[in-house]
């Protein structure tokens, strides 16, 4: 099993481990991101849109085309996400 199905299975499990992995075992999140402290910002806010941004990056061009969607998609769950939880704190119930 390739490090790409390991980070695939672990992101199944949790985008943030998948982010992890990404960062103990390549180089993407320092080829994506400019600072360690924006990736762990992103790796503790937004960890699909971390990931996504970490898989879609490629070098001279950054992130194009279909990348953009996913990125966006993944900006989606993590805001989706976010607001559940805030939800679920209030007690609010959705229809």
């Amino acid at each position: 099993m390739g490090c790409g199905c390991l980070i695939a299975l672990a992101s199944f499990i949790s985008p943030r481990l998948a982010v992890f992995l990404i960062w103990l075992f390549t180089d993407r999140m320092s080829d994506a991101f400019s600072s360690f402290w924006w990736g762990f910002l992103g790796w503790l806010f937004l960890p699909w849109t971390t990931l996504a941004w970490a898989v879609v990056y490629s070098v001279p061009e950054g992130v194009t085309g279909f990348g953009w969607f996913l990125v966006i998609l993944a900006f989606v769950i993590d805001i989706t996400t976010h607001v559940g939880a805030a939800q679920s704190r209030r007690g609010a119930t959705t229809v």
